[in-house]
């Protein structure tokens, strides 16, 4: 049995299914064009395609970074196992520098017997390997720089240096000229500050360190002259060379000490003042005469 008009209500009610379903794949293929665009967009300019913030749909997927933008990074994460190592140290001397800074950390390096040349107060390559190894041998990072750190650590394990540690090999500054070193042509030799100036009419032409006789055989103090120069030099009581040497006071005389080029102030002589600059002395042997004055004092 036919029901009247049953055929138009199930025609109808396809209709509206067949639009709707026709509306969804539309809308499907909308979204499906969105985020082709997206992806295109951002390969050209950085963008990244996030999922909505919240489910009211209001907040695009799509988030635009333009490229030199900056952006919070978020939490720092760390990998599991590892530890985080934080700002870097402060770096406070490195090769190339030099200064009284430098020349405390050499005097240091070489109480713990890192370095063993200078201190000369200029971080050279065998201060940036002594630095190197320092740093490894106590696990931190080999870079031949000193950083805060480092420093630290050496600082630890270290005593203040001395003035004399600080000027092993020479370099410290000469004290104030005696009196009587103003007039004339002068060796002007200060037992305080261990140096030697040699000093024409109240000027300074040249000034090199010396060290000086033990407590055994001390180097005599007073007002001398040069008496004799003998360019090669050997002593007849210890067979031992004194080049460059200039005699003022019986056997005593300034000259050129290999052992003090080579110990610095960690030995000393027999009574002699001794230069450690070969070529310092050189010069100054060529210009100092017979008669010229000798003065020795503290």
């Amino acid at each position: 049995m036919r029901i009247p008009g049953r055929s138009a209500a199930v025609r109808a009610s396809a209709a509206v299914r067949t639009s709707a379903v026709a509306r969804g794949c539309a809308a499907i293929r909308a979204s499906t064009a969105l985020l082709a665009c997206a992806a295109a967009l951002a390969a050209l300019c950085g963008c990244t395609v996030q999922p909505p913030a919240g489910d009211d749909g209001r907040h695009s997927p799509v988030h635009i970074r333009l490229p030199g933008a900056t952006t919070d990074p978020g939490p720092t994460r760390t990998v599991p196992g590892t530890t985080d190592p934080g700002p870097a140290a402060d770096v406070l001397w490195r090769r190339g520098n030099s200064g009284s800074g430098v020349r405390e950390l050499q005097a240091r390096l070489r109480q713990v017997d890192w370095l063993f040349d200078g201190p000369t107060g200029f971080y050279d390559d065998l201060t940036e390997r002594a630095v190197s190894g320092f740093q490894g041998k106590r696990g931190l990072p080999r870079t031949g720089r000193v950083d805060t750190v480092t420093w630290q650590r050496l600082l630890a394990m270290t005593h203040p240096p001395g003035k004399w540690e600080l000027y092993l090999m020479g370099g410290q500054p000469a004290g104030a000229p005696d009196p009587r070193c103003l007039t004339g042509r002068v060796l002007c030799v200060d037992k305080t500050s261990r140096t030697l100036r040699w000093m024409i009419d109240g000027r300074t032409v040249s000034t090199m360190a010396v060290r000086f006789g033990s407590q055994y055989s001390p180097t005599r103090e007073g007002v001398f002259h040069v008496y004799w120069k003998s360019r090669h030099h050997v002593s007849t009581l210890y067979d031992s060379p004194m080049p460059y040497a200039m005699f003022f006071s019986g056997g005593q005389a300034v000259h050129y000490s290999y052992d003090f080029a080579a110990r610095g102030y960690a030995g000393g002589s027999h009574g002699c003042v001794n230069v450690r600059d070969e070529a310092a002395i050189a010069a100054l042997f060529a210009q100092v005469r017979i008669g010229d004055e000798v003065v020795v004092y503290r």
